[in-house]
């Protein structure tokens, strides 16, 4: 049985930082291309940043620069790095596991930025 856990999430000021982990089970990470979403209140679920078995990284352009995916395979876990934050990053952030066009989720974690 497969299962994506995030954590990391939390209550955070503008301009602060969060690490969301997302560890896995049942399912080598290492296989699959790995993605963060992010859901908020009355908005459809987006992509905020994937990155490949290989390590290439992509982000939607409104966390470039600001956020970090990564991946520690031997850890069977991936994260993402948020730093600068923003009210508008306030969300359900979702981790997303791919392979040979199967995809698990995660139950989420909510982040929530404000003063």
């Amino acid at each position: 049985q497969v299962q994506l856990v995030e954590s990391g999430g939390g209550l955070v000021q503008p301009g602060g930082s969060l690490r969301l982990s997302c560890a896995a089970s049942g399912i080598m990470l290492s296989r699959c291309a790995m993605g963060w979403y992010r859901q908020a209140p009355g908005k459809q679920r987006e992509l905020v940043a994937t990155i490949t078995r290989v390590g290439n990284s992509n982000y939607v352009d409104s966390v470039k620069g600001r956020f970090t995916i990564s991946r520690d395979n031997a850890k069977n876990t991936v994260y993402l790095q948020m730093n600068t934050l923003k009210p508008e990053d306030t969300a359900v952030y979702y981790c997303n596991a791919g392979r040979e066009g199967v995809y698990y989720w995660g139950q989420g974690t909510q982040v929530t930025v404000s003063s």
